[in-house]
C-alpha cells in the first residue's frame, strides 16, 4: 500500500520571512507552501479561481490561513496584482517559488495557441514575476527564487513539443536571472521533478496508485514515483541559508530518472558475467 512520505520541519527556519508560491492551491505548490508555513514563514499563494476554495480548505485542515489570490498567470495584470497583494499584506517579500505551469502536451499537431499557452503560463510568467519581485528583494538586501522545472526540460518525450520546450526555457531563464541578480544577493535556482503523484497524474491513473506506481515507477531508479512533499524539501533547502553559495543551477529531484539507461531497472536484462 502506498503511503505519502512525511518530513520533519526545521523549527522556525523561516521565521520573519515572506514567500510567494504560485500554483499553491494544490499539488507540488501546495506542498511547498504548507512546508514553508510549518517552518514559520508568512506565505501567499496563487491559484486558478476554480481551485481557490479547495486550496483554502486544505490549508485550514492543516491549521493555516495563508493569503490566497485567485487568477490566471497568463494575465500580466494579475501577476502584478499578485506581487502587490503579497507585499501589501506582509510588508516584504523574501522568496518566490515559480511553480504554476500549464500542462499542454502536443507535438506535430500543436497549434500556435498551444505553444503560447505553454509559454505564457510557464517561462513568461516566471520571468515577469522574477522582474516584479527583484526590486523589493533588492531593497531588502537579497532574496531567493526557485523555479519548478521538470525532467521534461532535459529529455525527449513523445508528443511533448509544447511542454518540453517551455520547461527547457525555464533552465536558461534560471541561469540568466541568477547571473543578473547575483550582484543584488538574490539567488535563482530550479528543481526538476520526476513523475510525481499530483492531481493530474492521479486522474491519468484513475485513482489507482497501487497499480500504476510500480508501472510508472520503472522509469526511476528508486522504482516508484515521487510525492509532492518530496519536492518541497529540496525547494526549501534552496531557499534557505544552507544553500547560500548555490545559484544558477538545477537540482534534479527525480528518483534517478535522468540517470537511468535504456536497460531500465534491469529486471529483464541479463548482463554478461552475472547469474
Amino acid at each position: 500500500m502506498l503511503t505519502n512520505p512525511t518530513r520533519t520541519p526545521v523549527s522556525g527556519r523561516f521565521q520573519g520571512k515572506v514567500a510567494l508560491v504560485t500554483g499553491g492551491t494544490n499539488g507540488i505548490g501546495h506542498a511547498i507552501a504548507l512546508e514553508l508555513l510549518r517552518e514559520g514563514a508568512q506565505v501567499a499563494v496563487s491559484g486558478l479561481p476554480a481551485d481557490a476554495a479547495e486550496g483554502r480548505r486544505a490549508f485550514a485542515a492543516a491549521g493555516f490561513d495563508p493569503l490566497i489570490v485567485a487568477g490566471d498567470l497568463e494575465d500580466e495584470k494579475f501577476c502584478r496584482e499578485l506581487v502587490a497583494a503579497t507585499i501589501a499584506r506582509h510588508g516584504r517579500l523574501d522568496f518566490l517559488v515559480n511553480n504554476a505551469f500549464s500542462f499542454v502536451a502536443k507535438g506535430l499537431d500543436a497549434a500556435r495557441g498551444d505553444f503560447l499557452r505553454s509559454f505564457n503560463v510557464g517561462p513568461f510568467a516566471f520571468a515577469l514575476l522574477t522582474q516584479l519581485v527583484a526590486e523589493p528583494m533588492k531593497r531588502q538586501g537579497g532574496g531567493a527564487i526557485v523555479n519548478v522545472s521538470s525532467i521534461s526540460a532535459w529529455v525527449a518525450q513523445p508528443n511533448r513539443w509544447t511542454y518540453n520546450m517551455a520547461k527547457g526555457a525555464v533552465t536558461q531563464l534560471t541561469r540568466c536571472a541568477a547571473l543578473d541578480l547575483a550582484p543584488h544577493r538574490i539567488r535563482v535556482n530550479s528543481v526538476s521533478p520526476g513523475w510525481i503523484w499530483t492531481r493530474e497524474v492521479d486522474k491519468a491513473a484513475d485513482g489507482d496508485r497501487a497499480k500504476f506506481d510500480p508501472i510508472w515507477g520503472q522509469f526511476h531508479m528508486l522504482g516508484r514515483m515521487g510525492h509532492p512533499v518530496e519536492i518541497a524539501g529540496p525547494v526549501l533547502f534552496l531557499l534557505s541559508d544552507d544553500a547560500s553559495f548555490i545559484t544558477g543551477t538545477d537540482l534534479p529531484v527525480d528518483g534517478g530518472y535522468n540517470g537511468l539507461g535504456p536497460e531500465g531497472l534491469g529486471q529483464n536484462t541479463k548482463i554478461a558475467g552475472t547469474k
